[in-house]
């Protein structure tokens, strides 16, 4: 490339991060002012309308630990059953051999096709009123318990792995448990870490869902707290657009931390080579 071409580029990749990165910053700057700005000139406050009371207004009236913890919750159960259920489908469909295994495979790409709001309706009534898990934790993450593109990650990254690894271990006598847990997890460690950071922005500002399961507030994650907040206490609030990105702030905070730490781990790695080493 030319210098005139590498400046280019340069400078296009630079108006795209920041055009990219500007909502998050004045997400930042609005939860700080004091008295609210929505003009292009409030991304530039005066630092003396700049305070945390935003921050204490809105913990106020919904308790954003509470949130944080109760979206925690629901979000690491998620994760668990994505996990535990990800990976024994994706070995089973990519390792072991039997009958209707093909069939099973068209049913998981057949699920990624239909909208979970076309399942809300019968879901809410099983789980609410033939299981009665409405206002329960369990309530809230069965329905994402078992994730579809968790599974097919899964299979293909067992897929690639040699088949010759796992006829050795089972002449050694090894169990299928055994040779999942020693030999096929170990290999295809980059795929937990992207299944996780794939189904972690889901639960944490999943709305619907735990809002119509939930109705004690205690038990609601902060994305339901939140959005109860806009709804029927920022009318009365000082200042309910700073109240309202401080919240957001909070909510975006963990996941944008998430990515920044494992970032790299989006990188695919040849695990061909790996094996091999």
């Amino acid at each position: 490339m030319s210098r005139f071409q590498k400046i280019l580029r340069g400078v296009v990749l630079f108006i795209g991060a920041v055009a990219f990165l500007f909502p998050f910053y004045y997400m930042i700057i609005g939860s700080l002012q004091t008295a609210p700005d929505p003009t292009i000139a409030g991304a530039f406050p005066n630092p003396a309308n700049i305070t945390g009371e935003n921050y204490t207004a809105i913990n106020d009236r919904i308790n954003l630990f509470q949130g944080l913890l109760n979206s925690g919750i629901f979000t690491g159960g998620v994760l668990l059953g994505t996990l535990v259920f990800g990976v024994l489908v994706g070995y089973a469909l990519a390792v072991l051999q039997w009958r209707g295994r093909g069939v099973t495979f068209a049913l998981a790409l057949l699920v990624q096709v239909v909208p979970f709001q076309l399942l809300m309706v019968p879901l809410y009534v099983l789980i609410a009123r033939d299981y009665g898990l409405s206002d329960n934790y369990l309530g809230m993450i069965l329905p994402f318990a078992i994730n579809s593109t968790a599974v097919i990650i899964f299979r293909q990254y067992f897929l690639q792995l040699p088949k010759e690894l796992f006829e050795a271990a089972r002449i050694d006598g090894a169990g299928e448990f055994a040779v999942l847990r020693r030999i096929a997890l170990p290999l295809v460690r980059p795929a937990l870490i992207t299944v996780v950071l794939l189904t972690f922005i889901g639960p944490w500002n999943e709305f619907l869902w735990p809002f119509l399961i939930t109705k004690e507030a205690g038990l609601q994650p902060l994305a339901v707290s939140l959005a109860n907040y806009i709804s029927n206490v920022a009318a009365t609030a000082a200042n309910p657009f700073g109240a309202t990105l401080a919240g957001a702030a909070v909510l975006a905070g963990p996941v944008v931390v998430l990515f920044i730490v494992f970032q790299r781990y989006f990188i695919s790695t040849d695990i061909g080579s790996g094996v091999k080493g």
